[in-house]
């Protein structure tokens, strides 16, 4: 069995991961919305990903015996005005979620268990992956977003984004 408080911060973590694609399919409702359909296209992938490490964490907790407890996902409240600052905010919540993973991981530190801490590490990687990922989009917007042709190959780089499934396996 594990730890109370690592199985009650798994269990608000799969909420968590599940209102992140609900918030990232936010962001390409924006983007389908203004035109950017690539940029559309990656934040439904994006939204994929998020799901995919709900299903993960649910996993990891069954597989050790805990009750997976669904909770209500909020609606994303965020009001999207614009191209960047869409960006800056999933960059925003990359860093949000780091910290949470990182939380996680220190419970599981702090109890010695070691087979969640290694099952995070997969999470901390990601996460490291996900937030350079956000910073790579800003700042490329910031740089190209405001001339047409430039902005039409990025949202051309973004519609290339394919699904490919998490390679953690429990």
């Amino acid at each position: 069995m594990l730890d109370k408080k690592v199985s009650e911060l798994l269990n608000d973590q799969v909420n968590k991961e599940l209102y992140s694609a609900y918030l990232y399919l936010d962001f390409s409702i924006f983007y389908e919305d203004v035109g950017l359909d690539g940029f559309a296209n990656w934040y439904k992938i994006q939204a994929q990903e998020e799901r995919d490490h709900a299903l993960l964490m649910m996993q990891y907790l069954q597989n050790n015996g805990e009750k997976v407890e669904l909770k209500a996902i909020a609606k994303p409240d965020k009001e999207l005005k614009d191209r960047l600052q869409v960006l800056e905010l999933g960059l925003e919540h990359e860093r949000y979620v780091t910290g949470l993973i990182h939380a996680i991981y220190d419970a599981a530190y702090n109890v010695r268990d070691f087979r969640s801490m290694q099952f995070l590490d997969w999470f901390v990687k990601e996460q490291g992956e996900e937030e350079k990922n956000a910073e790579d989009m800003v700042k490329k917007m910031k740089l190209f977003g405001d001339d047409a042709k430039s902005l039409y190959m990025l949202n051309s780089e973004m519609a290339g984004r394919t699904y490919s499934a998490p390679s953690l396996s429990l």
